[in-house]
């Protein structure tokens, strides 16, 4: 239930409100995971009462009731709430005002306890702001969700009963509850119900749609977005671009593309060239400096990628986007296209637009920051995938066709790649700046909020990921 309280201007939203006999109301406040593991209210638990008490009344309620009920223990326990709780809570409400009104964001927290088991961790990254090795282990839930992949022509998705239902024709393919939805991308000719896209919506799920050739042709996303003010200055920062960022970008993808090469291939002077133009990249006097060394290492990398695949009934003879003129160059865009739609979605999360970049140019409406952030992830995630699936046999000739000369994935072959990408992104490594275990996918929100804190001015300069 959505509450509101004109006089300390705040809004907020119950979990749940009884409504008991003689008319007054009974507030519950839901708790999974207790501190200590004990059924134990704590300070942030009696602020939250205190809040959504306060609104009530202020709307005329009369609230006799206050509970928190911890789901683990499936245990109720009642609150008693002081005015000086309610005072303390009234406090809250404008230091968070004053913080929200600041022209710059407020430092981070160091070393500080209440971060260990902070749900908000995971987003604020208060130990990574000093881009070193991170010490302490802070604790954070992993949900339980993933990226839901439609395929199948001619399929229908649609909101049943908190789950989404596949089925096409009278047959039903799939059934996910809401709950371990991540993000929905869209493959071709599949529908989606507007119940569907309003819930998705509603719980900030972004939705990608491709063609069934892998393009990214459009996205949507919830307008309740978090760090409006970075996102302006990320616009007024675009004209000129930062040059410091496109650098990191740039030097990231060709170590990346050396490392990649050195693993697999064959090319050790390629190699050798490929770090040095990485080293080149982080001095560039410009972002056209950096087109011409990025062009030059991408030259030094494709004209050695054949020697990356085993398959001797697989040939790559240059790299060819759009149309693809073989298998291989098929797959890499497509794996490019999934890769993006992840990097939209970091990109979303984080508050900021995927349009405009420091990079690539926003000039033909291309989504240029996600294309940016794309970058340092092309080969040790969407290169090696498609890689890996042509070596191990999971993709192979049958797997493409050839209309009028283009090579296209059948609908086995995008089935056989999106789950060798899933497969890769949800895979663990460590972090080279951090040093914790850290899934792809996880990686790409985590760059995502590091750029963000260049344009927000809580973060000095940006490290992007080098495999080694």
């Amino acid at each position: 239930m959505d509450v509101e309280h004109d006089g300390w201007g705040y809004t907020g939203r119950c979990d749940t409100v009884e409504v008991l006999e003689g008319g007054s109301l009974r507030v519950i406040e839901y708790k999974s995971t207790p501190v200590r593991r004990r059924a134990e209210v704590t300070e942030a638990m009696r602020m939250q009462l205190a809040l959504q008490v306060a609104a009530l009344e202020a709307c005329g309620h009369a609230v006799s009731g206050r509970l928190v009920y911890f789901t683990e223990h499936r245990q109720r326990v009642a609150v008693e709430l002081t005015p000086d709780d309610f005072d303390a809570a009234r406090r809250l409400v404008d230091s968070t005002r004053a913080t929200l009104e600041s022209g710059t964001a407020p430092p981070p927290l160091e070393d500080d306890a209440r971060c260990t088991r902070c749900s908000h961790a995971a987003v604020c990254l208060p130990d990574e702001r000093e881009l070193q090795p991170v010490r302490r282990r802070i604790v954070v839930a992993d949900p339980d969700t993933q990226v839901v992949h439609l395929t199948t022509p001619g399929a229908r998705a649609s909101l049943r009963s908190g789950r989404l239902i596949v089925r096409k024709g009278d047959d039903e393919l799939s059934s996910v509850p809401l709950e371990r939805v991540q993000g929905l991308v869209v493959h071709g000719n599949v529908d989606l119900s507007g119940a569907l896209i309003r819930e998705l919506l509603w719980r900030r799920l972004s939705i990608v749609w491709c063609t069934g050739r892998g393009r990214v042709t459009g996205w949507a996303s919830s307008t309740d977005s978090p760090n409006g003010a970075a996102r302006q200055r990320q616009h007024a920062a675009q004209p000129g671009g930062d040059l410091l960022l496109a650098r990191e970008i740039v030097g990231a993808k060709i170590t990346n593309q050396a490392t990649l090469l050195r693993r697999n291939g064959d090319g050790a002077n390629e190699v050798a060239r490929l770090r040095g133009l990485a080293r080149l990249a982080t001095t560039a006097g410009s972002v056209s400096a950096l087109y011409g060394i990025e062009g030059e290492a991408a030259s030094l990398y494709f004209d050695r990628f054949e020697t990356m695949l085993r398959p001797a009934d697989i040939t790559f003879s240059g790299r060819s986007r759009r149309p693809a003129h073989d298998p291989v160059n098929a797959a890499l865009n497509y794996a490019y296209s999934l890769l993006l739609g992840d990097c939209i979605r970091a990109l979303r999360s984080c508050g900021l637009d995927p349009h405009v970049g420091v990079l690539h140019s926003s000039n033909r409406n291309k989504p240029a920051l996600a294309l940016d952030l794309l970058e340092e992830f092309r080969a040790p995630v969407a290169d090696s995938v498609v890689i890996r699936a042509f070596n191990n046999g999971e993709l192979g000739p049958t797997d493409f066709r050839s209309p009028l000369g283009e090579s296209t994935l059948t609908e086995r072959g995008r089935k056989a790649l999106i789950a060798a990408y899933e497969r890769r992104v949800l895979g663990e490594m460590t972090h080279p700046t951090f040093g914790y275990r850290v899934t792809w996918r996880r990686a790409m929100e985590i760059q995502a909020r590091l750029i963000l804190g260049v344009f927000d001015g809580s973060q000095p300069s940006y490290v992007g990921i080098r495999t080694r």
